[in-house]
Parts: C-alpha cells; structure tokens; sequence
C-alpha cells in the first residue's frame, strides 16, 4: 500500500468548470502530470471540448494553459489516500482537498464536473452541501478501465453538461 498525494489544483479567474478527479494514478504521480496515462482519454476529451483537436500531443504545460484558457481548472477530490495500484476501488484512509476554500477563492466557478464515479462518492462523502449549491455533474470516467464509452459518447455526455457556460 503506497501513500499518494495529489497536485496542487490548477485553476485561475477566467475558470468556470471546475473538473475534479479523484486521485491520480500511478503513471501520473511517477510524472507528476494529470491524466499521463497514455490510455486515458482526458486529453483528447479535453481538447474537443476546447475546439483544439491535437491538444493531447502538446507538452504538460501547454494542455494545462490551453485548460485554463478556454475556462476549465484541474483539481482532485482527495489531498491524500493509500492505495495500491492506480485502480480508484482500491483508495482507502482519504483525506480530502479543501474544495470549499478554492470555491471560496475562486467564486468564478459555474459548474464541478467529476470525473468518475469516486470522484462523486468521494465528493458527496465530504462536500454534500456543495451539492445543492452548484451544479454538480456526475461524469462518465475518461480512465481507460471505463471501455463503455467511446470518446465521442464521453464527449456528448460532458458537453452536454456544460453547454450552458459560455467560456
């Protein structure tokens, strides 16, 4: 059982959707970089809901620009867990970030997409209140463990939750 620690939350005043995953995974932690895992689809979700189609062959910095550019931020539920492998099912002893102090900070945010279905438990478990004061959106997982979903189905479900921000 590894201890893991996520990244510092990459947000700034032009960020209306903020998008929390739960914890990074192994590849990810090892680069230090969001969604580094060569399989997961964030990337290029990311850059069709951006309108820049090759923005998952940037380098790190450039996506994360890109993002907040085009009013997303980049954030994970849980500060800090245990956890062997990458596998979410596997996370115990969470500790979560302190969401309310960056919503507080950053009252620019419209909308909190989460990324999976920890990144929903995990949020419900610890921020319920901020369930009823956002609007909150339960997001099919980008991981490559959720095969269900093509790239184009994520596409259409989270553009559909957030057609409504003009970013």
């Amino acid at each position: 059982m590894s201890k893991c620690k996520s990244f510092e939350p990459q947000i700034n005043t032009k960020s209306k959707i903020l998008i929390l995953g739960s914890m990074p995974g192994i590849k990810s932690l090892e680069k230090q970089e969001y969604y580094a895992h060569p399989q997961n689809r964030f990337w290029k979700l990311a850059g069709m809901l951006c309108k820049v189609s090759d923005m998952h062959k940037f380098e790190y910095e450039k996506r994360i620009h890109t993002l907040l550019d085009n009013g997303y931020a980049l954030w994970d539920v849980i500060k800090t867990c245990e956890r062997t492998g990458s596998m979410d099912s596997d996370i115990q002893n969470e500790i979560p970030n302190k969401i309310p102090e960056i919503l507080n900070k950053y009252k620019n945010i419209e909308i909190i997409c989460l990324n999976g279905n920890k990144a929903y438990t995990a949020f419900k478990k610890h921020f319920p209140k901020l369930l009823q004061t956002y609007k909150c959106c339960k997001m099919p997982s980008t991981s490559p463990a959720n095969a269900k979903f093509s790239l184009n189905d994520l596409y259409n479900i989270w553009y559909s939750e957030i057609d409504s921000i003009s970013v």
